[in-house]
């Protein structure tokens, strides 16, 4: 295991342990950013997961969500941040949240630890850009 593995897989089990189940990803996102994650990317709905830290790239594969030749669903603001809102609320895990932004027509989207925002991106060029809280981790 690699430096830069071991780093994100630490900091991400720390996140995990003290992280609020409402209001969680400010928790998640500060942690990762202490641990010198600089930036997240993840790709629906194969759900890959990239991470660019100090000490070098880190790509995470996850369960995809659907495979094979599928089209694309069109860009829905509106469910997406109804998908971002119950998440934010701790109601549904994850993967339901990675569902709902991919039914919501994300085909991918960027974490900006430094400027503490989220970029989805719809196929088209759509994007819609949410700013999350600092907040304090012990």
């Amino acid at each position: 295991m690699t430096n830069a593995v071991a780093n994100l897989q630490t900091a991400l089990q720390q996140a995990m342990v003290g992280r609020p189940k409402a209001g969680g990803f400010p928790y998640l996102a500060e942690t990762l950013r202490r641990a010198e994650v600089r930036r997240n990317r993840w790709a629906l709905p194969s759900c890959q997961s990239t991470y660019w830290t100090g000490l070098g790239a880190v790509v995470m594969q996850g369960q995809p969500l659907a495979l094979g030749a599928l089209e694309v669903p069109p860009f829905d603001e509106e469910a997406l941040v109804a998908a971002l809102r119950r998440d934010q609320a701790g109601e549904g895990s994850f993967p339901e949240f990675l569902a709902a932004a991919w039914r919501a027509g994300v085909i991918d989207y960027d974490v900006d630890f430094e400027g503490r925002t989220v970029t989805y991106r719809g196929a088209s060029g759509e994007s819609y850009v949410e700013a999350y809280p600092a907040v304090d981790v012990p």
